[in-house]
């Protein structure tokens, strides 16, 4: 495979031009009488018209034909897609999934939209307001056939397996320790070479931005340099009646054919577009002096609600670091929280919980329901030298947090027969360590 080109940034206004095509783009304006190569020029609208400057989304695409060419747009088989949150009744038990199955190619062929699993969720597509946390599971590539999302950005997690993604915009390689963003409206199709497994954070009618830093300063988590765009690329090729566009429009699944491939764009600029980010190029901030500062700190990206602080959803990381925290219990702390959280693990063990948490499965923590550390791990942790030591090497879960009160599918709890029911038990081993005669514990560090 060809190594790929990208421009970096994020939300940059950018131009690209397949270089097959010098001087594709207009010069001077968007939308000329005759575009050269004879190209239709379209914009993509990601905001409304009117929006502020500072939140003004679009990009202006020259394509070898509209994307208007196709036939009429056919309901088809809705998979294990839902945005039905009263599919079961609410559960507010704390929740673990072992790692999620893969089906084998020989046993059932499956692409990354067929694979699609929706495993949690709140609030409405219609009203622009909410989310879904989706699994996706797939063994082949999408042959023929692309995929668009109406209703929301999709964030996409690779846990197993990298993803060779064509877009509109140009190509894009994520392996697992990358993420991507494809955001409303932008079609998409996906190669795969092995069984491949990963996680998709789904937000409505908003976008991801950066979090704004406060008394961080200017520099630090997430550098916008390190977040790269796909350069121009197109394929000019016929297939005649045979290309299928699937739209997922207020939560159910369209088909529509067309004649032609979508990914006949020679060159566009704008500031809509997809984009990738390594988890590896996050700058970690973390206490030098003692007790914890919040998990708000491992934030990569976020998307806002109207209240000021409070996202509709957060993508935050916990990567290897440096733990030097005096006179502090170093784990995560025992929580309740007003917030929804669903982490995931990409690759190792997580700090607070050694054993049960295994790379592609998942747990969700429901608003205010109790969580932290396991027994083993707060024994440990308790009596430990507080030594600087690395955390997490070798690691890196994450965690999607949001303000919404999320509600599990019956693929969640049923149908995926991957909930691990004796998640409880972790915490039974938890004993009473309370000396009322003593105020201090035995000094063992």
């Amino acid at each position: 495979m060809a190594e790929l080109k990208y421009i970096s940034g994020f939300g940059n206004e950018c131009v690209s031009e397949d270089p097959r095509c010098p001087g594709s783009l207009p010069e001077g304006q968007n939308n000329p009488q005759v575009c050269p190569y004879n190209l239709y020029a379209e914009q993509l609208s990601g905001s409304a018209f009117t929006c502020p400057r500072s939140t003004n989304k679009r990009s202006w695409l020259y394509r070898i034909l509209p994307s208007v060419s196709h036939k009429p747009f056919e309901s088809i088989d809705q998979g294990h897609i839902t945005h039905n949150w009263d599919e079961v009744d609410p559960d507010p038990n704390q929740l673990r999934w072992k790692p999620f199955e893969i089906p084998k190619a020989s046993q059932k062929r499956v692409d990354f939209v067929s694979g699609l699993h929706t495993l949690c969720g709140a609030g409405d597509i219609r009203s622009n307001n909410g989310l879904a946390i989706h699994i996706f599971l797939c063994n082949i590539s999408m042959w023929d056939r692309c995929f668009y999302n109406s209703d929301g950005d999709f964030l996409i997690v690779p846990q197993k397996g990298k993803l060779l993604i064509y877009t509109e915009f140009g190509k894009m390689l994520v392996q697992p320790n990358e993420i991507c963003v494809i955001q409303r409206g932008m079609r998409f199709s996906i190669d795969v070479f092995e069984e491949t497994r990963g996680y998709i954070l789904e937000v409505y009618g908003i976008h991801f931005e950066l979090p704004d830093l406060g008394p961080i300063g200017a520099n630090g988590l997430a550098n916008p340099r390190d977040f790269l765009i796909p350069v121009a690329w197109y394929e000019d090729r016929q297939v005649p009646g045979g290309y299928t566009v699937i739209n997922k429009y207020q939560g159910k699944l369209f088909a529509a054919k067309q004649d032609v491939s979508p990914f006949n764009v020679v060159a566009w600029h704008g500031n809509y577009t997809p984009y990738k980010y390594n988890l590896e190029n996050f700058t970690v901030i973390n206490s030098v002096a003692f007790d914890h500062a919040d998990p708000s700190i491992f934030t990569v990206l976020t998307a806002k609600s109207l209240r000021p602080g409070v996202a509709i959803a957060d993508f935050v990381i916990f990567p290897p670091r440096w733990g030097v925290a005096d006179k502090t219990f170093r784990p995560p702390y025992y929580h309740r929280n007003c917030m929804s959280e669903f982490m995931g693990l990409i690759r190792g063990h997580y700090e607070a919980k050694q054993g049960g948490f295994l790379p592609g499965g998942g747990s969700l923590h429901s608003t205010m329901t109790p969580h932290g550390p396991d027994a083993d791990c707060f024994e440990k942790a308790s009596k430990a030298k507080l030594a600087p030591e690395r955390i997490a090497d070798g690691t890196m879960a994450f965690m999607f947090e949001s303000s919404l009160s999320l509600a599990v599918t019956k693929w969640g709890l049923e149908a995926s027969m991957c909930l691990d029911k004796n998640y409880y038990k972790c915490w039974e081993p938890l004993k009473s360590h309370f000396t009322p005669n003593s105020r201090n514990p035995t000094e063992s560090n």
